[in-house]
């Protein structure tokens, strides 16, 4: 109906676990066809953030799925294996389901080192319909800051303006022309 209408969509989720890629497929097995401009995750959002404000920031330690970190790497940065050999430029927390005590830990030591930590979002929980809890970065970030003292530096995700921001710039459009539906 957007479409017949002449209305520009784009599907914006926080979740940063999966890559544009997985996401296309997935819509595409819904019935929905879109393009790679049509979807913007708070991993994109992460990091046009981070080529924006930390030019300087090339390796980093995640915490995220494999589809993140092929995002990440894909946007030219160098993602670090578990060493404390491996010293990185900032630390960066997503929902993550391939999280491991070990690179919690690690990544708890680059923070109380000082390095930059960023947060992909906020959400503390992932919907789902199955009889779990999906811990999400929100809670892994509390766990980091328990163990830490420190807060992220930057949280992106819904409700973080950086989430319009990107798809305003993308866009080329004005604050007035956007209006932004949601799930919950």
């Amino acid at each position: 109906l957007l479409r017949e209408l002449g209305v520009g969509y784009t599907f914006l989720t926080n979740n940063p676990s999966k890559s544009t890629k997985d996401y296309l497929a997935h819509l595409h097995h819904l019935g929905i066809e879109a393009g790679a401009d049509q979807l913007y995750t708070s991993a994109q959002a992460t990091i046009e953030f981070l080529h924006e404000k930390f030019p300087q920031v090339r390796r980093l330690f995640a915490l995220g799925t494999p589809s993140m970190a092929e995002e990440f790497s894909r946007a030219g940065f160098t993602l670090l294996p578990d060493s404390p050999h491996e010293e990185p430029d900032a630390v960066v927390a997503g929902f993550d389901l391939t999280l491991t005590y070990a690179r919690l830990c690690r990544a708890a030591w680059w923070i109380k080192q000082g390095k930059p930590f960023f947060a992909t979002n906020p959400d503390r929980v992932c919907p789902t319909d199955q009889p779990t809890v999906l811990v999400d970065c929100g809670a892994i970030c509390a766990a980091l800051e328990c163990a830490t003292g420190r807060k992220p530096d930057a949280v992106f995700g819904k409700p973080d303006p950086t989430m319009l921001r990107g798809i305003l710039r993308h866009h080329n459009l004005r604050p007035e022309q956007l209006a932004r539906v949601g799930d919950r």
